[in-house]
């Protein structure tokens, strides 16, 4: 999970797009991408392929449609927990970044050729940290890494940047904290939030991954009230963004339990029934539920939930295999819940 939360801000973009934002120099292509990612912050993943797809095909020469007609794909299976269209995805990605490394020889000063290599390499690290393949993850997200620290030593004001360098500094130092006493080893958390920070402020398509390692960096922190209110700004803005709300709900345990229950309840909801029948987040949403109910002393209505999960019948074999170690804990509660009532 940690190392997910590292590369998560190599995934989609948009937020709000202020005053001093950097924005791709060709209108088209500009309002093409922001009306793209505002699709897919509202979950709203076939309308993002109408712009994507218009991208892609009005602009064939810059990478950007086929960076972006994989992440919706990404975007669109993680968020129902479905299997990844794998060969979709590789091959748009690798497509991406050996086009942006032909452009870049073209001309080796233009940091938007350079933005786009980095964030092919970063869209491949979060595919490839998501599917498991750990060390391929980590090669390739530190590379992409570099390579956007190499596009603010050209351009320090390249906002763009700062979203997946500052969520590294943050976690790199979190993770490595037990090792800040050796000489040569800083803490870097506070500068990593700094740079999210400026990133909210000052950037136009990643506002909305600052805003969201953010909240985790939050809770993280324990700090849950600012998590809180960073998400309810976000909130005002896409009011239905499924994202927002469980980084919210997540910062709620600690704080609410019963608006906790609430925003569960409305992100379970909110996933249509055709595309949510592989119970993947239904039981994942309820067994949340049902944990925030027994924090409250409402055991009654925690087993309930548990015995309602635990009868759900015919799971498939990639349901199940996601689910064996949530299933195995709530068989656990709901046995505990039993002999205590």
């Amino acid at each position: 999970m940690a190392l997910f939360r590292l590369l998560l801000p190599l995934l989609i973009f948009g937020l709000n797009f202020p005053l001093h934002s950097q924005v791709y120099p060709v209108g088209r292509v500009d309002s093409l991408l922001q009306a793209g990612i505002k699709q897919i912050i509202n979950q709203d993943y076939s309308g993002a392929e109408i712009f994507i797809n218009s991208l892609h095909e009005e602009f064939p020469q810059l990478p950007l449609g086929k960076i972006y007609k994989a992440a919706i794909k990404i975007a669109h299976a993680y968020d129902y927990k479905e299997k990844f269209d794998d060969s979709f995805i590789l091959q748009n990605l690798e497509e991406a970044k050996e086009q942006s490394e032909n452009l870049i020889e073209t001309d080796e000063e233009n940091i938007w050729y350079k933005y786009f290599y980095a964030l092919a390499e970063g869209y491949i690290a979060y595919f490839d940290a998501i599917n498991g393949s750990w060390l391929s993850a980590v090669s390739t997200g530190v590379n992409s890494i570099s390579e956007f620290e190499k596009i603010l030593s050209l351009n320090k004001k390249f906002y763009e940047a700062y979203i997946a360098i500052g969520t590294f500094e943050y976690w790199r130092s979190r993770k490595t904290e037990f090792m800040n006493w050796m000489p040569f080893v800083n803490d870097t958390r506070k500068v990593g939030i700094e740079r999210l920070r400026i990133a909210i402020d000052s950037s136009s398509y990643n506002s909305y991954l600052a805003v969201n390692s953010l909240i985790w960096i939050y809770i993280d922190n324990k700090d849950y009230s600012s998590a809180i209110q960073i998400a309810k700004n976000a909130l005002t803005n896409f009011p239905q963004s499924r994202s927002f709300k469980w980084g919210m709900a997540r910062a709620y345990e600690e704080i609410d339990p019963r608006m906790a229950i609430e925003l569960y309840r409305e992100i379970l909801e909110s996933y249509p029934d055709r595309i949510n029948s592989n119970y993947i987040n239904e039981i994942t949403l309820k067994h949340l539920i049902a944990q925030q109910h027994l924090k409250l002393g409402d055991r009654k209505t925690a087993l309930r939930i548990c015995e309602e999960i635990l009868s759900i019948k015919n799971l498939s074999e990639y349901s199940l295999e996601v689910l064996e170690s949530r299933l195995e804990r709530i068989k656990v509660l709901s046995d505990e819940l039993k002999t205590t009532n």
